[in-house]
């Protein structure tokens, strides 16, 4: 390669370092960008073998960048380029509406509210996806609010704080602020305070059903009227934890004689015998009911905007209530329909995972079959792809179907130029393999990518194909980077390397591996599990390394190959 070459390498190989770096938000590689540089520069292959040598220190350059070195530099090389990817950003994101009213805050601020009852489960997903976006879009903030504050019926997983943060880290956000519900119970009972104070609300030791009953018939409860002194000393006594599990509650008060009766009156604070899980919250006995509790933390936190299901409707209005005594603006709101998921054969529901997780049906949260966060990522999913299949759901009100062929097909285009090509044989038939054929067959490492190599796949005495691919006897079949074989009785006869049988003859292309030099796989699916055997490179591979079974599908390694058996998750087709 001559040295105005070499220039025009180092140029383009720069070029192509911004533009995966911008367009991923992180530092590019060189495996990563040789594929579009050699598409773009067919001149290039003929020096395949110093190509990536002489584009690596290009590489280095952009990766020691800042994101604005970034895309000034890609300003100055290449603006259209530029105007293209941010253009690509504009789309992908167009699904989701504009929020409304942002000029009047000074920042857009969203929260997440998970209840850490348990690690997420794919229903969890989109509040996280939609609200990273917008913040995004508006360069924005978001918070992780743990709604903590129900000890007993939702009762927290002190694991679970941690694999929430985990998995937002996963899709690919960074939280500007985490808060803890049960860390804020003295505010609570500030606020609870005041708004006794205004008149807002009265401590009830009406019976349950009793004031169900009043309810319905819009009449007022006996203690709706207790003076402040009392209602104040009865709330202490609440907080100080003298009271019994529904013996004493606090009322909000509302319009008693409200058309929507589920508005009337409702609880702000009840008791509740069982001890929170977080010692920092172990003593406390007066919890405040979710309306209350996040109601009070949105204004506090600052949240300029709320997305909740439309089956929620009614904590808005409530909330209003309370906002209107303190004099406080209520937050934006919109709402949406629920997601529905297909390919899971179990129910979308925390309580019902970890159910079966205990009864023995389900190995853990990040079985194959479970339909959560720690699943498909251990499977090989990126984050992201989740990410971008959320938003395109936008923020319809009705319910929505989201297919997993939409996940998959996102991560397929996040990872397919990145991942290796290996084969790997399922239920294999042994084929003994006669005549004067090559000891090994060289599939390319990956077939966009001449300059990556090929691999060497050792034939031996036999190989192993799978059953829907052996040939009927006289039938020919390629071996993928080996060569045409021909059943002859139990066995495959040489049979050459002209491709134009393929071509032209319509002989069929499978892979295979060496029945003698292979390695013992199994495969974990959501179907269950796969056994099998992998070409000999499978032994390169490490833990979370991502490859693809050709004719299978991109899997996981989990258990690398070596003195035992190798573990591979399967990601999809």
């Amino acid at each position: 390669m001559d040295e105005a070459l070499r220039d025009r390498v180092r140029e383009e190989a720069q070029l192509h370092a911004l533009l995966n770096a911008v367009k991923h938000d992180s530092d590019p590689e060189v495996g990563a960008i040789l594929g579009p540089l050699m598409g773009e520069n067919p001149e290039f292959r003929e020096h395949g073998d110093e190509v990536a040598g002489v584009a690596a220190p290009a590489v280095g350059e952009v990766a020691e960048m800042d994101e604005t070195q970034r895309r000034d530099r890609l300003a100055e090389v290449a603006p259209d380029r530029l105007a293209e990817l941010e253009a690509d950003d504009e789309e992908d994101d167009r699904a989701l509406p504009d929020l409304p009213n942002v000029d009047d805050y000074d920042t857009v601020r969203m929260r997440a509210a998970p209840n850490p009852n348990g690690p997420w489960h794919l229903g969890h997903v989109r509040m996280p996806s939609v609200i990273g976006t917008y913040k995004e879009r508006y360069d924005g903030e978001f918070v992780v609010r743990f709604d903590d504050t129900d000890p007993e019926t939702k009762r927290p997983d002190l694991d679970a704080y941690d694999a929430i943060l985990e998995a937002v880290d996963y899709l690919g956000f960074e939280p500007d602020e985490v808060i803890r519900a049960s860390d804020r119970l003295e505010t609570y009972y500030d606020h609870a305070r005041e708004l006794i104070d205004r008149g807002g609300a009265y401590t009830c030791s009406c019976p349950a059903e009793e004031f169900r009953g009043l309810k319905a018939d819009a009449e007022a409860c006996p203690h709706r009227e207790k003076g402040v002194e009392t209602v104040h000393e009865e709330f202490d006594a609440m907080v100080a934890g003298e009271y019994d599990a529904g013996e004493m509650v606090l009322r909000v008060k509302t319009d008693i004689e409200h058309k929507n009766p589920a508005l009337r009156d409702f609880v702000a604070f009840r008791m509740i015998d069982t001890p929170h899980p977080r010692e920092a919250a172990a003593e406390y006995r007066c919890w405040p009911m979710l309306d209350f509790q996040s109601g009070i933390d949105d204004h506090l936190t600052g949240v300029s905007h709320i997305i909740r299901g439309i089956d929620l409707q009614d904590s808005a209005k409530r909330q209003q209530f309370v906002y209107d005594y303190f004099d406080w603006e209520y937050p934006e709101v919109l709402h949406w329909g629920h997601v529905q998921f297909d390919e899971y054969d179990v129910k979308v529901s925390t309580s019902s995972i970890a159910e079966l997780i205990d009864d023995g049906e389900l190995t853990g949260w990040d079985d194959p079959r479970a339909p959560t966060i720690a699943s498909l990522r251990r499977r090989g999913v990126r984050g992201r792809a989740i990410v971008d299949a959320m938003v395109e759901l936008g923020m319809s009100t009705s319910d929505v179907d989201l297919a997993m062929s939409s996940v998959y097909a996102h991560n397929r285009d996040l990872v397919d130029d990145e991942t290796d090509r290996l084969f790997f044989v399922r239920d294999g038939q042994r084929l003994p393999v006669t005549g004067d054929h090559p000891e090994a067959g060289h599939p390319p490492v990956h077939p966009d990518h001449e300059d990556r190599g090929t691999r060497e796949i050792p034939v031996g005495d036999a190989v192993l194909l799978e059953p829907d691919d052996v040939p009927a006897d006289g039938e020919r079949v390629w071996l993928k980077g080996f060569g045409c074989l021909r059943r002859d009785g139990d066995g495959l006869a040489w049979d050459g390397q002209d491709i134009t049988v393929v071509r032209e003859e319509g002989v069929p292309v499978v892979h295979w591996v060496s029945a003698d030099d292979s390695e013992p796989v199994v495969m974990r699916t959501p179907d269950g599990d796969v056994t099998g055997r992998a070409e000999p490179r499978l032994v390169e591979y490490e833990t979370d390394d991502l490859v693809q079974f050709e004719r299978v599908g991109f899997a996981r390694i989990d258990e690398p190959a070596g003195d035992e058996t190798a573990v591979a998750y399967y990601a999809h087709p």
